[in-house]
């Protein structure tokens, strides 16, 4: 039942105008209207001074007052203040999480939910992050943590029915910010989305939570591994196969995994499809026989079972992808925007020169 659902979660997508989370229906339907609640604030004004590069963060780095001295930050047509630094932080989503202990705020985060999968080993150098629910939490839950602020990786987080609407949350004198990839007016949706959408993101975190230093380090260090990168050439037709088994969920053109597949030298089969994700027919894909198959692998659609829907169904399973078992395994985690997706381009990289071997 609980796999029903989370493939159901996928279908869910043909009738939403944004990407929906493919977890979130395991808790609850998403309400259908996020509150916008400020005036959209120039981006110019907003900008922030970027200072040299500093030593990586370490993880009990402490508030730093140095943000910026611009006064907030638009963010998918909300206006964040840039106030004193949070102190007691609940994140959703791994992205969210994986931001913050990559800029070595984890001392700081009260709580987290709604993980995509483990946090990697070389994150937790103060300890794993207090995980208060594998789905989307209820308001009540989060609030019992006493937050000063809640970082979401997506603007579906904040619902009535989830961890409150972003207006109600300001009232209470909890601050909000949701990861710019997942903005869901389309005047703000990353169209397409880029590296750049990622780094702005560190960059936005690091002046909020007041860690400015350690996030314009942290930007460096990914343009330098970008800019290393080595795409296969000449590209690589590929499929990226999230989940679904009837109807496959996959990447198409303007969200994180065109974004890595183009970074590594992968072409999508699905390109052309204007959406972040899809669902598609598999006599499409039979149609385009992809030389390789990108698996996001996660505990609710893992690579082996996709790899078993690939190889059984008559439709795929002379597939040359599928005779020569030419997959890509990524963890889902590392594909949705964030701080491991130069990673995960270099990861494809390495699996598709073990392939060709």
């Amino acid at each position: 039942m609980v796999s029903m659902l989370r493939l159901w979660s996928c279908r869910l997508h043909d009738l939403l105008p944004v990407p929906v989370d493919h977890k979130v229906v395991m808790r609850r339907f998403p309400s259908s209207i996020i509150v916008i609640i400020a005036a959209a604030i120039s981006l110019s004004a907003c900008s922030s001074t970027m200072g040299g590069p500093g030593a990586p963060a370490a993880q009990n780095a402490t508030p730093s007052a140095s943000a910026s001295t611009a006064a907030s930050i638009d963010n998918c047509g909300v206006s964040v203040p840039i106030t004193a630094p949070p102190k007691r932080i609940v994140t959703i989503k791994s992205s969210a999480t994986e931001l913050l202990l990559a800029l070595g705020l984890g001392k700081r985060i009260a709580g987290t939910a709604f993980l995509d999968g483990p946090i990697p080993a070389s994150m937790t150098g103060s300890g794993t992050p207090r995980s208060i629910s594998e789905f989307l939490p209820s308001q009540e839950a989060v609030l019992a943590l006493k937050p000063d602020f809640i970082y979401g990786g997506w603007e579906s987080n904040f619902s009535a029915d989830g961890v409150g609407e972003r207006a109600s949350l300001s009232k209470l004198g909890i601050g909000t910010y949701v990861s710019p990839s997942a903005c869901k007016e389309k005047s703000f949706v990353p169209d397409p989305l880029t590296f750049n959408t990622v780094f702005t993101e560190i960059t936005e975190a690091g002046r909020i939570f007041g860690a400015t230093k350690q996030a314009d380090a942290l930007v460096k260090k990914q343009k330098a591994q970008l800019k290393a990168l080595t795409p296969t050439k000449p590209a690589v037709s590929a499929l990226w196969y999230s989940s679904g088994s009837t109807t496959p969920y996959v990447g198409a053109g303007i969200g994180a995994p065109e974004m890595i597949m183009k970074a590594s030298g992968l072409r999508n089969i699905f390109a052309d499809v204007h959406d972040t994700w899809s669902s598609v027919g598999w006599e499409s894909v039979a149609a385009a026989n992809p030389r390789v198959i990108v698996l996001a692998d996660s505990s609710w659609s893992s690579a082996a079972k996709k790899i078993g829907i690939l190889e059984s169904n008559p439709v795929t399973k002379n597939l040359d992808a599928v005779v020569h078992k030419r997959f890509i395994v990524l963890p889902f985690a590392s594909t949705e925007a964030g701080v491991r997706n130069v990673q995960a381009a270099a990861s494809v990289i390495d699996q598709l020169k073990k392939l060709d071997q």
